[in-house]
């Protein structure tokens, strides 16, 4: 599983954040990876993202800041 901080989602240009877009800024390697998102910072806007696990600071900053938590099912 890959993790990705809040920090590293205020840089994108992106207002959707999805598995396939982080990959393709090169934050995750390979393809079909599982993404969580971590808490560490802050965001200035609303963003929509898409992961497989959030730990609940992130989802409550995601929110606070307008955006919105998709999560991705896991499938074993």
């Amino acid at each position: 599983m890959s993790v990705i901080n809040l920090s590293q989602l205020e840089s994108l240009s992106e207002n959707e954040i999805t598995p396939e877009s982080l990959a393709q800024h090169g934050l995750i390697s390979g393809k079909g990876r599982r993404v969580k998102v971590l808490g560490d910072g802050a965001l200035t806007r609303a963003l929509s993202v898409k992961a497989h696990g959030f730990s609940a600071a992130a989802k409550e900053k995601i929110e606070a800041a307008g955006g919105k938590v998709e999560l991705i099912p896991v499938h074993a």
